[in-house]
């Protein structure tokens, strides 16, 4: 204590040059004060509603769209803290508020989370953190990196992984409840938008996924979310834009994301850093429209690192985090106070969340051990003379033994001594409305974005015709059944080895699935039949028009079911590649391992597939079985010759004639069945079926896992 003391003491004589005794209460020329006309009074304590009690009236009236708040006395304390300063507006006595959404408080006590590691819960990163938050207001949830934030926020969420355990109460309306599907929105720090839909079509096709009931009865949902988050300009612009067209900035980008969830009219949101990788003027657009927001009744909590001096003023209220331990909980302008409480009163040219973070964070203890011997013109390089784990323990304990710490504490005993009205599930969209909406948008998609398929429809011509250039002018004869078999074999192999270029376009849907996905927006099944009866359209017009282009130039065999079969049996090949891709896309999520393994993949194949070596001749470990019998390239080029060859005979001399099979024979293993190319047919489906069901489960579980992973990831990033 004498320690603390002493450099307590040393602070506050060299800050006095900066912050003189008087000025550390709030004077009323600091822009963090509210001035008459801003968005909303401070609320002070005894502003939450209570189901019963006479300072607070808050009432909910039947269908639960509104709720009105009658006005409360000014907090004592908060009282004492603008003394001197400009005051906020009463509100006039009896008059009544009406907002569009009935708001739920939310009140976490005790919380504690903590990380699975190798052995056992031992990474505790988040410690025994109290606090409330209610309905109309901001809450913010503050500090700097690695101090528990996002921890948090998913703890009171009720999104923490598996592998986190979370120790504590929340409740929600004075009960120890889980939020349901719809009751609340949550909005990660980074969202995966659709580029290549506008603001209006994105929100419209993400209202048919959350919402039950009509198509008719969500374009008002949506029109009332892009005036929520102020996107009325930017509601027919591409989100990502195209060549002409400059797409959407950072803030609108943001904006978009948060207006996804409203669409649900959620009571409570929950956003993982707002301002996250946003400009100064984005981020105080941001907050005054979350601000307006708040006024209609939504309950909002979110995590940020900092914030400028216009946007701290916006707050109701702060807990402020430090390697997880709340350091402060309560009103904005009363943490300004327990600062200077503290021994760390805030320079009057200083913003507050600067100075906050300044105070608590151990990363300028690097600095300032680099730095103790350089001097400036103004004196010290730091304006904050003391080791940063003291000032921690310093604010910790003073904020522990302060009345703020017993006003939460009362206020947390008023809101959970009496359960409110429970918040209940909207429902859900039903699975055939999902499958046929996401089918839609995928196609819309598709359409859209070159990188999909039409990219690869102009490689699969180009290659088609220099395959067919090379080998056209083979003829009928015997001496044409090799050359007619390799240019089969590399149409087949390197079309479906092009294919890879889909990578990056498949990588991005199975990043939207996992983003809507951790929202209960999609799932596993919904996404998989969406992007296979999405592609089907576009992998026949690219199975027909390459087989269209090769067939005639290769001079095959005339007869219209001979040609039906060919592009048949090239779309199945197709369609098999395309579930490979995808299995290897969701496996990976990376696009260079992806391409990598996909490329590996191929070759294997290619060399397993009976025309460099007939199949029977191949090393039967490994390159026939299994390989050979795995290679979907084996029966697609076998039914393929089968196609082209059963039936018909070549002339030996003048006398002497053999059958295509014979002619084949020393060439390519096929059957002599009439019926085997519709088997190799079969297979084909079949491998494409049993491929869609690998990618069911990867996304089931892998994806789903890894997206978990990834969050744990971030927390830990956050918090250790």
């Amino acid at each position: 204590m004498e320690e603390i003391q002493s450099q307590s003491d040393n602070y506050r004589s060299s800050s006095s040059s900066a912050s003189s005794p008087a000025s550390r209460v709030p004077s009323s020329n600091f822009f963090y004060l509210r001035k008459p006309g801003s968005l909303r009074q401070p609320i002070s304590f005894e502003d939450s509603p209570e189901w019963e009690d006479t300072d607070a009236d808050v009432r909910v009236e039947e269908g639960g769209d509104s709720i009105n708040a009658a006005t409360a006395p000014v907090s004592p304390s908060l009282s004492k803290l603008n003394s001197g300063s400009l005051p906020s507006p009463p509100m006039p006595e009896g008059t009544a508020v009406t907002r569009k959404t009935a708001g739920a408080s939310v009140v976490w006590k005790d919380l504690a989370v903590t990380i699975k590691g190798k052995r056992k819960y031992s990474d505790k990163v988040v410690k025994s953190s109290n606090g409330y938050a209610l309905p109309g207001t901001m809450t913010v949830i503050m500090g700097p990196a690695k101090s528990g934030k996002s921890t948090l926020l998913r703890a009171i969420a009720g999104r923490l992984h598996p592998s986190a355990k979370m120790y504590g109460e929340v409740f929600i309306n004075g009960a120890k409840t889980r939020l349901l599907y719809g009751s609340y929105g949550f909005v990660d720090r980074e969202t995966t938008l659709i580029g290549s839909l506008t603001v209006r079509e994105y929100l419209y096709y993400s209202a048919l996924l959350q919402l039950p009931g009509f198509f008719c009865q969500k374009k008002s949902v949506v029109e009332e979310a892009i005036q929520a988050m102020s996107l009325g300009d930017y509601a027919n612009k591409l989100i990502g834009g195209h060549c002409y067209m400059k797409g959407l900035a950072r803030g609108e980008r943001r904006r978009v994301s948060i207006a996804r969830e409203l669409v649900m009219r959620p009571r409570i949101l929950f956003i993982d850093e707002p301002l996250y990788h946003l400009d100064s003027v984005s981020a105080l657009l941001m907050m005054v429209t979350l601000k307006k927001l708040a006024s209609t009744g939504c309950t909002l909590i979110f995590t940020i690192y900092q914030s400028s001096t216009e946007v701290f003023g916006l707050f109701d209220r702060i807990c402020l985090l430090s390697n997880g331990n709340t350091l402060f909980f309560g009103e904005t302008l009363a943490c300004l106070q327990h600062f200077s409480n503290a021994g760390f009163p805030c320079p009057i040219m200083q913003s507050p969340s600067d100075h906050f973070l300044r105070a608590i964070n151990t990363d300028f203890d690097r600095i300032i051990a680099m730095c103790k011997n350089w001097q400036d013109d103004n004196g010290d390089f730091s304006s904050v003379n003391m080791d940063t784990a003291v000032a921690i323990r310093t604010l910790e304990a003073t904020y522990k033994s302060s009345a703020d710490a017993a006003a939460v504490e009362t206020m947390m005993l008023r809101l959970t001594e009496k359960e409110g009205p429970l918040l209940k599930s909207k429902g859900k969209a039903s699975n055939a409305t999902r499958i046929a909406v996401l089918t839609w948008r995928s196609l819309l998609i598709m359409s859209r974005e070159w990188k999909y398929y039409w990219i690869r429809l102009i490689l699969y011509m180009i290659l088609t015709l220099c395959i067919g250039t090379v080998f056209s002018g083979l003829g009928h004869s015997l001496s044409s059944v090799v050359k007619r078999v390799a240019a089969i074999f590399v149409f087949v192999s390197f079309t479906s080895l092009l294919s890879i270029a889909g990578v990056p376009a498949l990588l991005k849907e199975v990043k939207i699935y996992a983003s809507e996905e951790s929202n209960q927006h999609s799932g596993a099944l919904v996404f998989l039949f969406g992007q296979l009866l999405s592609s089907i359209p576009f992998l026949f017009l690219i199975s027909i028009s390459s087989s269209l282009v090769f067939y005639f130039l290769i001079g095959l065999r005339d007869g219209f079911s001979l040609l039906m079969y060919f592009v048949l049996n090239f779309f199945m090949c197709l369609f098999v590649n395309e579930g490979l891709l995808l299995a290897v896309t969701s496996l990976w999520q990376n696009i260079f391992w992806s391409i990598l393994t996909l490329v590996t993949i191929h070759v294997v194949m290619m060399l397993s597939a009976g025309y460099l070596r007939i199949r029977n001749e191949l090393p039967r470990p490994m390159w026939k079985y299994p390989l050979s019998y795995i290679a979907f390239h084996t029966y697609s080029i076998q039914g393929l010759l089968e196609n082209e060859y059963l039936g018909t005979n070549f002339a030996v001399g003048q006398v002497r004639t053999i059958s295509g099979f014979q002619a084949l024979h020393s060439a390519y293993d096929i059957s002599q069945s009439s019926n085997s190319k519709w088997e190799n047919l079969l297979v084909l489906f079949l491998m494409a079926i049993g491929y869609r069901i690998l990618v069911f489960v990867l996304l089931h579980f892998h994806v789903r896992k890894n997206v978990s992973l990834h969050r744990i990831w971030q927390c830990r990033k956050s918090t250790t």
